[in-house]
């Protein structure tokens, strides 16, 4: 039977994901028991304080022990904490050589969503792969460079490390996490209790692209803005660096450096960006859309819509325009 940490921090914290992650695991034991098979995870919820307030006084969890009384778990699992993350990392410091302890004794940590801060804090993310919302990939990518943050990927896993993407997909790393303990038949069983899209693995198709303005640089701000009004035209990088006077080169590096994407990317999203609020309010057919966001190419806009959204441009039209659908 594997033990299961879940950890109730201090703060404004998800309680669907502490709330859900217990109620997930514990009925994979009741339906388990209905199946004739031993009890699998003992899992409680472990904090650094016996009473943990949240939504101003709301609600209040009372966790089952205190990290202290662990002595060794084989799964942590980080839920989401909202605010200022540097506030929020300071607030649960306790819990970071804890964790640390943890892992180099032989668990393995999961992460839910911008719990990815917290967990990338320990330092155990340095050099590794990390999923987290979507919105915040930029502002995790500033607070921590050494970590491969990505946006598209729902879960990721490497060395005993999981993490999940935004909000609701943290069921998503759940069923992963119970197939790989408990097997594929409990996997299914529980996705179809909980109507979870199983093997479901991008959160491409829910991203909402709204530039990365967070940063310093006014030059690249301007060139930003000069692409999301042009966004119909072919911009090139040269024409770009003559027209707020900066070379070519360095253009494209205070680009990257500013907005984590090079000047092409940024130019790609916005179209793209454009494109699937068209198909999503609009009825016109997919030729229309493509010339109307820059694109003259079929398949190569096919090619990058794709890339970006992880649907096909027919695909996302029918998946959020109501109107095409009951046409």
């Amino acid at each position: 039977m594997k033990h299961i940490s879940v950890l109730v921090p201090l703060g404004h914290a998800s309680l669907p994901n502490i709330d859900g992650t217990h109620q997930i695991l514990s009925d994979v034991n009741n339906f388990g028991a209905r199946m004739g098979i031993p009890k699998m995870f003992e899992v409680q919820l472990v904090g650094i304080s016996n009473e943990v307030i949240q939504r101003n006084g709301r609600f209040t969890i009372q966790p089952d022990c205190l990290i202290g009384d662990v002595k060794k778990t084989d799964l942590i699992i980080i839920p989401a904490v909202h605010g200022d993350m540097k506030e929020a990392i300071e607030n649960n410091a306790e819990f970071l050589p804890w964790i640390t302890k943890q892992y180099h004794n032989g668990a393995e940590v999961a992460s839910l969503c911008i719990g990815a801060f917290l967990l990338a804090a320990t330092g155990l993310l340095t050099g590794k792969r990390c999923a987290t919302h979507w919105a915040e990939v930029h502002k995790f990518q500033q607070m921590f460079p050494d970590v491969h943050a990505i946006d598209d990927k729902i879960i990721t896993h490497e060395d005993r490390i999981y993490t999940s993407g935004g909000a609701y997909s943290f069921v998503n790393l759940l069923v992963y996490l119970i197939e790989k303990y408990a097997g594929r038949e409990m996997a299914i069983v529980i996705s179809k209790a909980y109507m979870i899209d199983i093997d479901r693995y991008s959160q491409s198709p829910f991203i909402m692209f709204q530039g990365q303005k967070d940063h310093d640089d006014e030059a690249i701000q301007k060139a930003q803005q000069y692409i999301e009004e042009k966004f119909e035209d072919k911009i090139t990088v040269e024409e770009l660096a003559d027209k707020f006077a900066v070379g070519r080169r360095t253009l494209e590096r205070r680009f990257k450096k500013a907005t984590g994407n090079t000047v092409v990317e940024y130019m790609q999203r916005v179209k793209i960006e454009a494109a699937k609020r068209s198909f999503e309010t609009s009825r016109k057919n997919i030729s229309e859309v493509m010339f109307d966001v820059g694109y003259t190419d079929t398949k190569a806009f096919r090619d990058v819509f794709k890339k970006i959204t992880g649907l096909t441009p027919v695909e996302y039209r029918n998946k959020y325009n109501r109107g095409m659908v009951a046409a």
